[in-house]
């Protein structure tokens, strides 16, 4: 399995959540206010959150899902030893499963800092 680059993935989930979206059907519209606001400052901050929401999704090997929290983590400071901390807690809660997702979310964050420089 290739890895998209950021730009073909963000330009894929704008696309395919026009065409989702569109349907304006209201337990869909639900789902996805629900989890906007979900990772919004609460009790826990949001980097908080979007940490959990990285270490979940490589537990549960969803590549599309591991992008957008790491481009979420990154916008929200997550520093590279945090990055290793959460890759780490999810490879012990995943099992070796998870080392492909792990190897493509690492030239992700790559990406990520290499276009912010």
């Amino acid at each position: 399995m290739t890895r998209k680059t950021i730009a073909e993935f963000k330009a894929e989930r704008l696309a395919l959540n026009e065409v989702l979206l569109k349907s304006q059907h209201k337990y869909i519209q639900r789902f996805f206010n629900v989890d906007n606001g979900v990772y919004l400052d609460g009790a826990l901050p949001a980097k908080t959150k979007e940490m959990l929401g990285l270490a979940a999704s490589i537990v549960l090997r969803c590549d599309d899902c591991i992008t957008y929290h790491i481009l979420q983590c990154a916008e929200r400071g997550v520093t590279d030893a945090e990055f290793d901390e959460i890759f780490s807690v999810a490879l012990v809660v995943g099992g070796s499963i998870t080392i492909p997702h792990l190897r493509r979310a690492a030239g992700t964050l790559a990406e990520a800092r290499s276009s912010a420089s």
